[in-house]
């Protein structure tokens, strides 16, 4: 392992790095950073919270370096600067735990639909460990995506059918184009709005025979 085997300068030096081109803060991060993988080596956990923390530390680094310090690719680095601790720790634990097991069934989609809106703030992580829960299923993310987009449970699919849902459709536009101008709107299901002002129906204009006159 490189951090064994040279110094701290060799480590450094191996991301383009300089002792010499650091601030004092930046090299005591580093430092305690160089330590914490020679204590606790280079396996792919260690990496994940080693990273997760050097990304987060506001310590200047751009995220090429870091990516170099810690043999990642810039995608990878990138892809974890956008993740929240939980999410860090649940990532490892999907890409540790092994090969799948199971498939997602048809039947599935409901109860997971139900799950991704009364939780409308879960990350796909918790959406996996919610499947693993309930169906001791344990599948990659791919065939998750795959899945939501099959049954149209992706934002993507639910933002479309929202907005599609909230045109009017033909008939609506039909009916509202034939209403004469000042027309009342009324609507099955609604109170009857109040007709315009003088707030009061309009006058019968025909002369009509009273109650009180006589007979002929």
């Amino acid at each position: 392992m490189a951090t064994r085997d040279g110094s701290f300068a060799v480590w450094l030096s191996q991301a383009g790095l300089s002792e010499q081109n650091l601030t004092f803060e930046q090299l005591g991060v580093l430092r305690s950073a160089y330590h914490f993988r020679e204590s606790c080596s280079d396996d792919y956990y260690s990496t994940r919270i080693l990273s997760h923390f050097l990304l987060h530390a506001n310590t200047g680094l751009k995220v090429t370096q870091i990516a170099r310090l810690l043999k990642l690719s810039r995608p990878t680095a990138s892809r974890q600067q956008g993740c929240s601790s939980k999410q860090t720790i649940q990532s490892a634990h999907h890409r540790m735990a092994g090969r799948a097991s199971g498939k997602l069934l048809p039947r599935y989609a409901g109860p997971i639909l139900e799950f991704m809106l009364s939780q409308p703030q879960a990350s796909r992580y918790d959406l996996l460990d919610f499947i693993e829960r309930t169906w001791k299923v344990r599948v990659s993310t791919v065939a998750l995506h795959r899945f939501l987009k099959k049954y149209g449970l992706d934002r993507a699919s639910r933002t479309a059918a929202s907005q599609a849902a909230s045109l009017p459709t033909e008939t609506d536009r039909a009916t509202s184009s034939t209403q004469p101008a000042g027309a009342l709107m009324i609507v099955p299901g609604e109170p009857v709005p109040e007709p315009p002002p003088p707030f009061s129906w309009p006058r019968r204009t025909t002369p009509a025979l009273s109650c009180f006159c006589p007979r002929p």
